[in-house]
């Protein structure tokens, strides 16, 4: 496998499955010797990351933040407002800037198609930190924590309850890069995007995944082994939000809906959550809960990231 130094991670949709599992391997590893007590090493010295911010987050900021720091390298937090980006700067101006001050970009936009602008013009590595069709980087830290709690990447179905949003769009294509099956359920009319869908059902093909789209949540859960929500209302949708909560309140995750699903199913969340609509308190913070370890594991997932492509 050639190295993965200099690439991009747009979405995984450019990774083999070998080099997906090379992330998560590498991630393994980082999180042991971080265990270990080697919570600094420093194989990115002298090296800067660059963060653009087009929308707030806690844990892409801080995982990222916290990565770079404990690899040894150097963090710059830049508001896409208060960058010339906001005053009418092209994307592609600001690309070639960053690239002779910094040696990776990772941003959060609100469009895919600005972090692909930015990666057509830049000479280093654009790292996509969630954007409105894709959020790789929360894919890997989920298969990490799977692989942990469950031993194996293998043999096992995933169940997404809810909005057919970005992460789900991310979960379906690293589930049918690795092999597992995965179930998705929505209401009419928040499916992922066709694209995605299409994308995933030829993938499948050569990985063995099944995939299956449902509009009742209890035929995604049965005989899952982990249970997978996010929020019904994203950054951006707030005008919907009414709506969405009557749409989607069919599809909270409460103990009635996991008890459909395998004894040992586990749930997770990516957070922010939104207790009392996406899932209750019991079950967030109930024994099926893994939400603490899958947010953790986002800072062992960025470093890996982050020690590869740098």
């Amino acid at each position: 496998m050639k190295s993965l130094k200099g690439r991009d991670l747009l979405t995984l949709q450019d990774y083999t499955r070998e080099e997906i599992m090379f992330i998560l391997e590498t991630a393994k590893m980082l999180k042991q010797r971080y265990y270990s007590g080697e919570r600094v090493i420093p194989i990115l010295k002298g090296k800067t990351l660059a963060m653009i911010f087009q929308k707030p987050s806690t844990r892409t900021r801080v995982s990222f933040e916290v990565a770079m720091l404990q690899l040894g390298g150097f963090v710059l937090y830049l508001s896409w407002n208060e960058l010339q980006l906001g005053r009418g700067e092209t994307i592609a101006d600001t690309a070639r800037v960053l690239s002779r001050y910094v040696d990776s970009v990772m941003a959060r936009v609100y469009k895919q198609s600005d972090l692909e602008e930015l990666a057509k013009y830049a000479d280093i590595p654009i790292i996509n930190g969630l954007s409105d069709l894709y959020h790789p980087c929360q894919a890997l830290g989920d298969m990490l924590t799977i692989w942990e709690k469950k031993g194996r990447l293998k043999d096992l179905k995933i169940a997404w309850v809810g909005d057919g949003n970005n992460v789900a769009n991310s979960l379906i294509i690293i589930s049918t890069k690795l092999g597992l099956d995965i179930a998705v359920a929505t209401p009419k009319g928040y499916e992922p995007p066709k694209h995605v869908i299409e994308w995933a059902y030829e993938n499948a093909r050569e990985s063995g995944s099944k995939i299956t789209l449902t509009n009742d949540p209890s035929e995604a859960v049965k005989d899952a082994d982990v249970i997978y929500t996010d929020v019904w209302v994203s950054m951006g949708q707030e005008k919907e939000k009414e709506i969405r909560l009557r749409v989607f309140r069919p599809y909270q995750v409460n103990k009635e809906l996991i008890k459909k699903a395998k004894e040992n199913v586990i749930f997770m969340h990516c957070l922010p959550a939104h207790r009392g609509e996406e899932v209750t308190d019991e079950v967030i913070d109930g024994p099926w809960s893994v939400v603490w370890d899958q947010a953790e594991n986002r800072l062992h997932a960025q470093k890996a990231i982050l020690s590869l492509l740098l």
